[in-house]
């Protein structure tokens, strides 16, 4: 599937950590993504560094499709799971997160470059078991890094772009 054959969706909810891990994430009406750091007000991420190359993190936004969501709800038989209990940044309806994995993606003004499907973490465990395990192999949505900066708001759509953005260097 080429990036023009994949609809465009909207953002459903926006989420940013706490100060500390391990806390809820703090679900928000609007982000603001910057280019090579992430999102301004996630402070526990923002800006981050790799500790192998010392140059900006890649993992600087997580996305995930509601759709998904209700399906892992549906599979162990609980009513739903609410908005950023998965641990995403941005929540999304109506588009294929993993159909976009390598290319640059408008998410409101910002534009951001999905590089791969995200890993679960021990976390989904502890809000409903076995959980982690259905989200493996590209069912928790997608890491992304910021190419251009922009704000997000709720209901912001979401659309590949036709001509990349993404600098080689920053891959």
């Amino acid at each position: 599937m080429t990036a023009s054959q994949t609809s465009s969706g909207r953002v459903a909810s926006l989420h940013i950590h706490g100060p500390k891990g391990g806390l809820p994430l703090t679900e928000v009406a609007q982000i603001r993504l910057i280019a090579g750091k992430g999102i301004q007000e996630d402070k526990r991420y923002f800006g981050r560094k790799s500790r192998s190359t010392g140059q900006p993190s890649r993992r600087q936004v997580t996305l995930i499709e509601r759709e998904m969501i209700a399906d892992h709800a549906t599979t162990f038989g609980v009513e739903m799971i609410g908005a950023g209990d998965v641990r995403s940044n941005i929540e999304t309806t109506g588009v294929d997160l993993l159909a976009l994995v390598g290319h640059d993606v408008q998410v409101g003004e910002a534009i951001v470059h999905f590089y791969e499907p995200r890993t679960p973490c021990a976390k989904m465990d502890a809000l409903i078991p076995g959980l982690r395990e259905a989200m493996e192999n590209g069912r928790q949505g997608v890491l992304a890094f910021v190419v251009q900066s922009g704000t997000v708001v709720v209901g912001d759509v979401i659309r590949p772009i036709e001509k990349p953005v993404t600098a080689s260097t920053s891959r």
